[in-house]
């Protein structure tokens, strides 16, 4: 690779400040964005011995190179939540991720998180350090880690800036939703309690799902992410993460000329973040305040709450309430945290113990929202 490349230099410093390695990490080009999206399909598992269930939710599994798709069960395991690796095949392409079935589940209807992870981690990891499989299990959650294929992204890093992934029909956000409604439908999941969450990039991809699938995500999480529309290519999306100022581009209405809801978020980041600029908080906020002004509504801010916590990071927390009262968003920018999961676990990576546990608090937020009939 040209270091004097200015694009070249753009897609090592993106993909390593993503990852959190250091800036000379070696990266290859860029892949080409994915073809259009069209279609989704489970495949019946081959044998019945190629599931695979781990009954420890916090260790990391090694998986075989494919895994068999998702299939329901009536009842779970009596001694916890299962632990299933699955694939699903979707235009053409097999992606593998992980589905965390809560010990309560007998076949009920339940509701269901989706978590998108950060580069350089996979489900395993992304479950371990933000400990979402036992905070779910307690409150009757089942989760769904989608997998981002290191043929697709060398540091396994979702595409969120790229233009074809930043639309309802087609791209990564296209294949994630087509995950979620045939987990919806397979686990007889409550579809009006759906949400998604990620951490960075994964974060950011949890935005481009919020704002163009507004009617399957009852709300989402974004911690240390960015604001949808930002960039579209590496090097806008270098700019945006390094200072936050990145222009928000809000998508197109819906053809015939309805107004989409506005999907209430939680956003957490650390005012030490050295890869995501804190500023990108703000512009979340601002781009969930421009998308519900589109829609027609208003929002206004309760006074800023400023707490210390039990673990060590001060925060300040702002809350937004809709013109009936109702909150509608969260904005938690924890005091000393860098790029890592506020109120993680060390078994996994950029997760730090200390701050509130943003978990727990990403699921409180959930139970509040459901999409109405």
């Amino acid at each position: 690779m040209d270091i004097l490349d200015p694009l070249a230099s753009a897609n090592a410093a993106l993909w390593s400040l993503f990852a959190g390695g250091p800036l000379g990490f070696a990266v290859r080009s860029f892949v080409d964005p994915q073809p259009t999206v069209t279609s989704a399909r489970l495949k019946a598992p081959s044998h019945p011995a190629a599931d695979i269930i781990n009954e420890l939710p916090m260790a990391r599994s090694h998986l075989p190179a494919t895994a068999p798709s998702i299939k329901p069960r009536g009842a779970a395991a009596s001694n916890g939540p299962q632990w299933l690796s699955r694939h699903f095949e979707h235009a053409g392409q097999t992606h593998r991720f992980k589905l965390c079935v809560p010990s309560v589940y007998h076949g009920q209807s339940l509701p269901m998180v989706v978590m998108l992870h950060g580069a350089q981690q996979d489900p395993d990891d992304f479950a371990a350090g933000t400990g979402t499989n036992e905070a779910a299990d307690a409150r009757g959650y089942i989760v769904a880690y989608p997998e981002q294929s290191e043929t697709v992204s060398l540091l396994r890093c979702w595409n969120w800036f790229r233009p074809g992934d930043q639309v309802r029909e087609s791209g990564e956000a296209s294949m994630i939703a087509a995950l979620t409604r045939e987990i919806v439908a397979t686990y007889n999941v409550d579809d009006a309690r759906v949400y998604v969450a990620g951490m960075s990039a994964g974060g950011a991809m949890a935005v481009n799902l919020a704002v163009t699938h507004p009617d399957l995500y009852a709300a989402a999480a974004v911690h240390s992410g960015v604001a949808f529309g930002v960039a579209d290519e590496a090097f806008s999306a270098l700019c945006a993460m390094n200072d936050g100022k990145g222009k928000i581009r809000l998508p197109a209405r819906l053809l015939d000329g309805s107004q989409p809801r506005t999907v209430p978020l939680i956003v957490f980041h650390g005012d030490a973040d050295e890869i995501v600029h804190p500023r990108n908080s703000d512009q979340i906020i601002s781009m969930r305040q421009l998308l519900q002004r589109e829609a027609g509504a208003t929002h206004h801010s309760l006074p800023t709450e400023l707490s210390e916590t039990e673990n060590g990071y001060a925060y300040t927390r702002r809350v937004f309430h809709d013109e009936n009262g109702l909150a509608v968003g969260e904005q938690w920018l924890v005091h000393g945290l860098g790029h890592t999961w506020s109120g993680g676990n060390p078994q996994g990576t950029y997760s730090d113990r200390c701050g509130p546990h943003a978990t727990n608090e990403i699921l409180r937020f959930f139970d509040q929202f459901a999409l109405s009939s």
